[in-house]
């Protein structure tokens, strides 16, 4: 499952955003040794000169430190958005499993991936193009093949095996 559209778009706003506030403050670091520099080639390195000249120096060092870390921080966001299509795909690995060892007939098992899903019986029937009796009926049923006795229990069940 890929990131919704307004995800990303978000996501890009914010690098644009940050990517402006750096520059912005490169902008402030160049001007800052520019004056710090023409300062001390007029008046040499005098009390006033050197604390731009610091400053100048602390700005560019904060602007460094700044741009690791949102690297770091860039990588970390990505590195978990990989592990949870990983974690997605595992998911649907554990219930194609459990679907194949309670032997889940094609019917049933469409009908407990859109219960998994959140979707109620009568948009379930829908969807099928079935009675909302049949549905309940393959829903007992593959709540009887589960081994559980409700919609709750049967969700449970493949959370439980992920967290294990």
């Amino acid at each position: 499952m890929k990131l919704p559209r307004f995800a990303k778009d978000a996501g890009r706003r914010q690098s644009a955003a940050l990517a402006a506030v750096v520059l912005v403050q490169a902008v402030a670091a160049l001007f800052f040794m520019g004056d710090a520099a023409a300062d001390i080639d007029l008046d040499g390195l005098g009390p006033e000169s050197a604390v731009e000249a610091l400053v100048s120096l602390a700005l560019v060092l904060g602007i460094v430190t700044s741009g690791w870390q949102l690297r770091r921080t860039l990588e970390t966001v990505q590195s978990q958005a990989q592990a949870l299509e990983v974690a997605r795909g595992a998911l649907a690995e554990v219930i194609e499993a459990q679907f194949t060892r309670w032997a889940l007939t094609p019917a049933e098992r469409d009908v407990a991936l859109f219960a998994l899903k959140g979707l109620d019986v009568a948009e379930i029937a829908t969807l099928r193009g079935a009675a909302t009796g049949t549905v309940r009926a393959q829903m007992t049923r593959v709540y009887a093949k589960a081994g559980v006795s409700g919609r709750a229990q049967f969700a449970a069940l493949f959370v439980e095996d992920l967290l294990g």
